[in-house]
């Protein structure tokens, strides 16, 4: 999660042809559907973006890691291996927790890494909701994969980047993002059975039937590690223990939630079962080749259960998905976490400017900054560029 204020500034590291120095990159994410339900054992539908984070990375051969960002280039960060189990390095520039995480977990696992230096350039906005910290974690992880550990799996590497982020940031999420950086395809949408790790490359051609899928950052950035989303991950776990279960996936119908006796642990369930159906049905929707028109409405049922049920929406994100529903889109939803954030809007392609001018109006109307408005298409996963 790179800190914002782009500045210009050429890459130092790498030379083509040096084999102990690349470029890599991992993708931010959109989730089309399934939000709140990886931890939850459940279904997920991302797509990556083709927003991200470009690590470029150098073996050093004197125990040290050095990091810098593009974003933030008067916080270099450099420390000794040795003393990356210290309390101290978390004194570091926030954004320095998830690549000096993701090196504590390689070395936690035995991977011998003599020092390295770090590179880091983001495109993908901060606390937008679409997971710049995975692009963050990951880029670096696969770097490190193939300078010092070639054997490791993508599989692995989607835990290491979970672990960085809920061990040394203090985020206890899921797998969600992590699996849609590493594991998503081009032109594609990655159904990801959380819990046997299934997944499955879903087309999703937009320009074919006309459509574009607009993302507005409202620019009221989502803050998960002030509580609330650890929260609702405790409570849906409390919800999962009362009713029996290992996982509220493990609940098929909301008919079961009537034996929860406190009415916000069943809001919450309600939510995550009722979401891992709408995952279930946009995914057999696109496997069909069907009109993507259709999912719209499943789209904006997911946001009014994420407003209503978990909790987790804002005014800003409310107000862009009315107003895009009501200026003509066929579904609108938050994405990520929560609490701030992006809202996407599925759209035709001739009515995307309207839309787009009808939720500003709104944001202008209600007393909100202009939300940042671009199109995202399914894009590949994490992959060395040079």
């Amino acid at each position: 999660m790179l800190p914002a204020n782009r500045t210009e500034r050429p890459a130092r590291l790498f030379r083509t042809g040096d084999t102990k120095a690349g470029r890599w990159f991992a993708p931010g994410r959109v989730n089309l559907i399934g939000e709140h339900t990886d931890y939850n054992d459940g279904y997920v539908l991302p797509m990556a973006v083709p927003l991200g984070v470009t690590c470029t990375a150098a073996v050093r051969p004197d125990g040290k890691v050095r990091l810098r960002s593009r974003q933030a280039p008067c916080d270099e960060v450099e420390a000794t291996l040795c003393a990356l189990g210290a309390s101290g390095w978390k004194e570091l520039p926030g954004w320095a927790h998830y690549p000096l995480g993701v090196i504590r977990e390689f070395e936690r696992r035995g991977y011998e890494i003599p020092g390295v230096e770090f590179e880091l350039d983001g495109t993908v906005p901060m606390g937008a909701g679409l997971s710049s910290s995975a692009a963050l974690s990951c880029s670096v992880a696969i770097a490190l994969r193939d300078l010092f550990a070639p054997s490791v799996s993508a599989a692995e590497i989607i835990e290491i980047a979970r672990r960085a982020e809920n061990v040394y940031v203090g985020v206890p999420s899921g797998v969600l993002d992590q699996s849609a950086a590493m594991l998503c395809t081009a032109g594609h949408v990655l159904f990801l059975d959380v819990r046997t790790g299934a997944t499955e490359q879903i087309p999703f051609d937009l320009p074919r039937f006309g459509l574009e899928l607009l993302v507005f950052d409202t620019g009221s950035p989502h803050r998960l590690v002030d509580g609330e989303y650890a929260l609702r991950r405790a409570e849906c776990a409390a919800a999962a223990e009362e009713l029996d279960v290992p996982y509220l996936r493990d609940i098929g119908s909301v008919d079961a939630l009537d034996r929860l006796a406190d009415p916000i642990l069943r809001r919450r369930a309600r939510h995550v079962v009722t979401e891992n159906a709408r995952v279930l049905a946009v995914t057999e929707q696109l496997r069909t080749g069907a009109d993507p028109r259709a999912i719209g409405p499943i789209l904006t049922a997911g946001h009014l259960s994420l407003r209503d049920d978990y909790e987790v929406s804002a005014p800003p994100l409310d107000t862009a998905v009315d107003a895009a529903v009501a200026g003509g889109a066929y579904g609108a939803r938050m994405v990520g976490g929560g609490f701030g954030g992006s809202v996407i809007a599925l759209v035709d392609h001739d009515r995307a400017p309207a839309i787009t001018a009808a939720v500003r109006d709104a944001f202008a109307h209600s007393g909100f900054d202009a939300p940042r408005t671009f199109t995202v298409t399914p894009a590949a996963g994490a992959h060395r560029l040079e």
